[in-house]
Parts: structure tokens; C-alpha cells; sequence
């Protein structure tokens, strides 16, 4: 066989186990979930070997996804890190055999605590799926090794049943994408939903404000100098009455190349600009700037007065897009 029919006779095995387990999901899937419902403290996922490293990716999901789990080493445990199990914790061991030393000398301090545990395993019969209040069969017929040796389709099983849980509990939890986004602060979807324009705009010293009979000799230098291309103007009571952006200047010196530098910002400046309030999502301001092809939009306080800018380099820096 070739390299490229090795490679698909891989994918093809693990995909028939991957298939094969919507048969298995069942009334221990479903007492599994609701035992993860009623969980009151944290779901301890536990294991050694590949498979412990399946379970860490299993309690990194159930985390993200609104159910707080850690991931203890089966190994690392019976040194004094099951400290940190307490009676009202739900344990998840994840072990194809059923049968690693490691992981069964655990289960009597589970039992002696009262802790619940769900098994996902390919032995249902083992030593684990016996002592398990649920046990989800991840059993596959071989492996997708060439010598049947090295844990791959039975990996892939285990992750799979991880997953169905995780995002069983998801739709039973009923997380919304604004909750979701709480736990991925850094990630896109999380700064689509959690960022305000507070957070991005520049206020204070950083916004170019300039009073609307000023030059526009010494507004180009306010312009200048903050490095947003543009200027908010107020007018005599303090409130926002224009702006000026770097591309009005350009247009202007075009058709006034004489004397337009000693001209009254007033004379010149771009009258009821677009504006967004401090309080709404970054992606919403991003919006604003397409639906009118701006580059900036200005904040005001509550009595009219220009308070900050957001600029569209601002949202670009914050990577939501």
C-alpha cells in the first residue's frame, strides 16, 4: 500500500469507531449527564498514559463550556495530589483497559469519600466498569495501528464520548454564546461579545478636541500630535458640533489652496458626525464604521460634549477581526 492509503485506511478505521458509538449512547450516557448536572463541586477527570491525555483535553472542554472540571494525574494522585478530590466532586476516569495499577488504587479513597464516578472505558467489565455509578463503552474491535498496538481508534473513541458529554451538558445547561464568550475572554468569539467601545477608545489627554473658531492652522497641529487623523470640534457651549478628519483636509487644500489655513475650524468641519455610545460592543462600532465607510467615531458624554474616539485601527490592534 502506498503512503496516502495508509493514511486513509486510518482515517477510515478511527471514522467507523467515531460511527459505531451513536449505537452505545444510552441510558448510562444519559445517568452520566445527569450525574454531571448534579455535580456540586468540580468534575475531577483522571487517567494515565494516552488516555490521561485525553482526559485533559476533556476537562479543558467541559471547562470552556460552563461545567468547572481539573485534570488529576492517576499517577501523580496516590503522592498527595487526590487532596484535592472533596466528597462533593464528581470523578470521570478515563482508561481503556480498566485496569492500570494507577488508576485502581484510586478507587477506594473515591469510594471511602462518597465521590460518584463515570467511567469511559473499553472494558465495561473491568475492575473500573464495575465499580462505576455510569460506564460509557468506548470498546473498539482494532486499533488504527498497523500492529494493533499503539492506543489510536481507542483514543479517538474516548475523546468522542468527552466531547458528547461536554456538549450534551452544554445544550442541558442551555449556555448561551454571551456566557460562552465569558469563558474565552481572549479568544475572537469572546472579544466579539465581551468588548465595548470603552474598552478601545482614547479619552482624556489621547482625544483631539479643538473649539470650533480655532485656526485651522493649530488644529492641523492638535491633529497631528494625537495621531488619530482627525479632530472632534465643540462648539461655544462645549458640545460636540463637528468633525475634521485628515481626508477633509486634503479636499479642502484642493479647492482652497490660498489662505485656507488661517480659516475658522466652523468653516470647514464635517457637521453632525457619527457617533456611538462607550456602552455598546466594539464589533457594533466596526459595523457603524462599514455601514458608512468611516474610519472613526466619536463618543459623547451626557450632556453633548465630545468624551472620547474609537478608531477603526483600534478594533483591527484588538483582533476582532
Amino acid at each position: 500500500m502506498s503512503t496516502i492509503e495508509d493514511a486513509r485506511e486510518v482515517i477510515e478505521i478511527e471514522a467507523r469507531i467515531i460511527h459505531s458509538l451513536i449505537e452505545r449512547i444510552g441510558p448510562e450516557f444519559e445517568a452520566a449527564v445527569e450525574m454531571l448536572l448534579d455535580c456540586r463541586g468540580r468534575v475531577i477527570v483522571t487517567g494515565i498514559g494516552k488516555s490521561g491525555l485525553i482526559g485533559k483535553k476533556i476537562a479543558a472542554t467541559l471547562s470552556s463550556t460552563g461545567t468547572p472540571a481539573i485534570y488529576l494525574h492517576a499517577g501523580e494522585a496516590r503522592h498527595g495530589d487526590i487532596g484535592i478530590v472533596t466528597p462533593e466532586d464528581l470523578v470521570l476516569v478515563v482508561s481503556y483497559s480498566g485496569g492500570s495499577e494507577e488508576v485502581l488504587s484510586l478507587l477506594p479513597f473515591f469510594k471511602r469519600f462518597g465521590v460518584r464516578l463515570i467511567a469511559i472505558t473499553g472494558k465495561p467489565d473491568s475492575t473500573l466498569g464495575r465499580a462505576a455509578d455510569a460506564c460509557l463503552d468506548v470498546s473498539v474491535e482494532k486499533e488504527a495501528c498497523p500492529l494493533n498496538l499503539a492506543p489510536t481508534a481507542s483514543t479517538t473513541a474516548s475523546l468522542v464520548m468527552g466531547d458528547a458529554l461536554a456538549m450534551a451538558l452544554l445544550k442541558r445547561r442551555r449556555l448561551s454564546p454571551e456566557e460562552f464568550a465569558i469563558f474565552h475572554p481572549a479568544g475572537a468569539l469572546g472579544k466579539r461579545l465581551l468588548l465595548k467601545v470603552e474598552d478601545l477608545m482614547h479619552s482624556g489627554d489621547e482625544n483631539p478636541v479643538v473649539d470650533d473658531q480655532l485656526r485651522l492652522r493649530e488644529a492641523i497641529v492638535v491633529m497631528s500630535s494625537k495621531r488619530l487623523g482627525l479632530v472632534a470640534v465643540r462648539g461655544p457651549e462645549g458640545r460636540l458640533a463637528g468633525i475634521l478628519t485628515d481626508g477633509d483636509l486634503r479636499r479642502i487644500l484642493q479647492h482652497h489652496p490660498e489662505g485656507v489655513l488661517e480659516l475658522r475650524v466652523s468653516e470647514v468641519m464635517t457637521r453632525s458626525p457619527k457617533t456611538i455610545k462607550k456602552s455598546a460592543l466594539a464589533m457594533e462600532a466596526l459595523r457603524e464604521m462599514e455601514t458608512h465607510a468611516i474610519t472613526s467615531l466619536l463618543i459623547v458624554d451626557p450632556e453633548g460634549r465630545p468624551e472620547a474616539t474609537i478608531h477603526l485601527h483600534d478594533i483591527l490592534t484588538a483582533g476582532l477581526v
